[in-house]
């Protein structure tokens, strides 16, 4: 089985992504790699390119490749009402020619008024995921909320499993992956490394085995997307590295 690769632009760093010219500028590279898509992070967008993403979308496509949006903004405010910004961000994807828009859960509530984000839905082409990320909202006991009270829901299904953000949390990657996989329809291969001053993504090739445990748990169907640090001064050989090694990764 032929699994899908996406490559996260945030992965080659804020610094380096805006020295080679934004986001597409390392579509190329990320088409060169062999991946089969990118992800678009909404944060690295240079000045005035949010009213250009047909243009970033039509480069997308030329060079091959699908595309996933991330926002770095919660689906669900502190009081647990929808992000009243979700129209604008849908436009944007749809502009990219996005299949799936990112988000993380933010203050979800189990009496959140839901109705809104499926009638956003019921009309787009764009699918929902739903991240854990590095705050009290995106632990085990947060996530699994949200995928009892909504994972029946077809538009509503989708959960992106960051397997390293559940360290920064205090949760173990491992029990996550037991607890959501069935709702599990992508995948941020992260690893990281506990520094002095906290955790650390690194390169999978400096880090130990969690990485490939907590895979191994996964749906194997599910596409993979690289968000550690990929460095050095050949980043197609690079990336191509990791393309190959998530590619044939496979469950035990």
């Amino acid at each position: 089985m032929k699994r899908d690769i996406i490559v996260v632009t945030a992965a080659y760093g804020y610094q380096q992504v805006n020295t080679l010219g934004g986001q597409a500028a390392v579509l190329p590279i990320i088409a060169a790699a062999g991946a089969d898509g990118v992800e678009i992070r909404r944060e690295l967008l240079r000045a005035g390119e949010e009213t250009q993403l047909t243009l970033l979308g039509q480069r997308i496509a030329t060079e091959g490749l699908r595309c996933v949006y991330s926002v770095p903004e919660p689906l669900f405010t502190e009081a647990g009402h929808l992000t009243p910004q979700l129209t604008r961000y849908l436009d944007e994807a749809e502009q990219l020619g996005a299949r799936q828009i990112k988000f993380a859960l933010g203050g979800y509530r189990a009496d959140s008024d839901c109705r809104p984000l499926l009638a956003h839905f019921s009309q787009r082409a764009v699918t929902l995921l739903v991240e854990n990320d590095q705050t009290a909202n995106g632990r085990l006991q947060a996530m699994a909320l949200w995928r009892h009270h909504q994972g029946e829901q077809p538009l509503t299904a989708g959960l992106t499993f960051d397997m390293a953000n559940w360290l920064w949390v205090g949760d173990d990657p491992r029990r996550a992956a037991d607890s959501l996989a069935a709702r599990v329809r992508y995948i941020h291969v992260k690893a990281a490394a506990r520094r002095r001053d906290g955790w650390c993504a690194v390169a999978l090739d400096d880090a130990d085995d969690l990485w490939r445990d907590t895979l191994q748990r996964l749906p194997a169907d599910a596409p993979r997307g690289i968000e550690f640090p990929l460095q050095g001064d050949d980043l197609v050989a690079v990336t191509q590295h990791y393309v190959r090694l998530l590619r044939e990764e496979s469950p035990s």
